[in-house]
């Protein structure tokens, strides 16, 4: 193997990973964004679940229904 063909060999492999790592990057945003959206409706849940912010986390103080 000639100096030549082994420099464009490794050329070759280097523009592959230089495609392989633009990929993984595109991914791993795509994944912190998911994360976010996720991580913000969660939020929101728990809000809804401790009745609009109370800070100890208790129910609203509401008369039965039977009432």
């Amino acid at each position: 193997m000639t100096d030549a063909e082994r420099l464009t060999r490794l050329e070759e492999r280097y523009a592959h990973v230089q495609r392989h790592q633009a990929q993984q990057d595109k991914a791993m945003l795509e994944l912190s964004d998911a994360v976010a959206k996720l991580s913000k409706e969660i939020a929101q849940l728990r809000g809804q679940v401790t009745g609009g912010g109370n800070e100890a986390g208790e129910l609203p103080d509401e008369r039965p229904p039977h009432y």
